[in-house]
């Protein structure tokens, strides 16, 4: 083991430094990883799976951002973890709420980059949406993500950390039994395409998923993807939340222009894939995602067509009305076209709810979440008009 410094102050209460300098990040490790970084900073073997338990409950149940602060540990082992470690959570650049109770949170992360969550309260539930990608690589024309360049995929301390941060924000540390916190809901829903990025997702999501700390059921998880098909299987396999497909189109030729990853996987190609997902169930239903596009999917025809697509898969759609965003090539389609879309697909048997639209007055809605640095560098070399 190595020698252990004296123990001060500084040492156990200022993680912050501790990250700036280069310390590892402890949150985002798997179990296993955790043990084997434990193990190599100095832990005996024989006590690793014990630490991890103590530290993994500090970190992900009780929500403390320092070493200090897990006193069923001795000083000298918090001593030694503070030399080797950091507890490192995304930095809150803004916080915005909506009239609605909408929390938008802009968060800095390693390297200066910014990425968006949103909360987004109901009476029954409350769902954080947490992005996995800066940016995004798919440039879907009805979305403002899709405007904004990929720089790089999120790590998996910087998915979760979302939720750390979402939690420290509602003060939710601590509320038991899990019925009565606000976060009940995870949707990987945010900026950019969770399965270009599956590996950090899955640890992620794991880690959320575990009931000795963030406790979310892995059926209170969605994962939305735009059709990355090979990646879906193990989507099913290796996280076993719920699927969302953006789907958005009901040819291929529409949703190639809308969806461009369509031009690579096509809907056949696709639905194959959500055939196959494992635990498909009226109770575990894919959601197809459809955002309402005046003139472009929104026809009597095109609802037709939907539910004769998706024959035979448990699901349901999510009518989206469009969110609109500074420069959108698109309108919403009109309220009375929306209904008529939602009675044809609800008389075929599928529940298709009108999703409202929440946190439009700080862009936090669907399709609407774009990095505030980004926006303002394009607004600054007049590429974008004021938001």
């Amino acid at each position: 083991m190595p020698a252990t410094a004296p123990i001060t102050q500084d040492v156990l209460t200022l993680p912050r430094k501790l990250a700036e300098a280069g310390l590892p990040n402890i949150v985002g490790l798997t179990r296993d990883a955790l043990r084997e970084a434990l193990i190599a900073a100095g832990t005996p073997e024989r006590q690793a799976k014990m630490r991890v338990g103590q530290i993994w409950s500090w970190i992900y149940h009780r929500g403390v951002q320092d070493f200090a602060a897990m006193t069923n540990l001795s000083k000298e082992y918090r001593a030694l973890l503070a030399q080797n470690f950091s507890i490192g959570r995304p930095e809150i650049v803004t916080r915005q709420v909506s009239s609605d109770g909408t929390r938008k949170y802009l968060l800095r992360i390693e390297g200066g980059h910014e990425v968006e969550a949103v909360y987004i309260p109901d009476d029954d539930r409350g769902t954080l949406c947490i992005s996995s990608q800066v940016g995004c690589t798919l440039t879907c024309s009805f979305c403002h993500t899709g405007t904004q360049k990929l720089v790089r995929n999120l790590t998996a301390a910087e998915i979760v950390g979302q939720i750390l941060v979402a939690r420290d924000d509602l003060s939710e540390w601590g509320r038991e039994p899990a019925a009565k916190r606000f976060i009940t809901n995870i949707v990987l829903m945010g900026m950019g395409e969770p399965l270009y990025n599956t590996d950090n997702v899955r640890d992620a999501m794991l880690i959320a998923m575990d009931g000795d700390g963030i406790a979310i059921s892995r059926r209170r998880v969605t994962l939305s993807t735009s059709g990355i098909v090979p990646e879906i299987a193990r989507v099913g396999a290796e996280i076993g939340c719920l699927l969302a497909i953006s789907f958005h189109a009901t040819t291929d030729e529409v949703r190639d222009k809308l969806v461009p990853i369509n031009r690579k996987y096509k809907i056949a190609e696709l639905l194959d894939a959500c055939r196959a997902y494992p635990r498909l169930s009226n109770s575990e239903r894919i959601t197809f995602e459809y955002v309402m596009l005046k003139g472009v999917n929104d026809t009597d025809a095109d609802a037709r067509r939907l539910v004769k697509l998706i024959a035979g898969i448990p699901a349901k759609i999510n009518l989206i009305p469009f969110n609109p965003w500074p420069g959108a090539p698109y309108e919403r389609s009109d309220a009375d076209r929306i209904t008529a879309f939602a009675d044809i697909v609800n008389r075929a048997g599928y529940a298709s709810p009108v999703r409202t639209p929440r946190g439009e007055d700080i862009m936090a809605a669907c399709g609407q979440l774009k990095s505030a640095t980004e926006r303002a560098r394009r607004q600054k070399t007049g590429a974008l008009p004021p938001a």
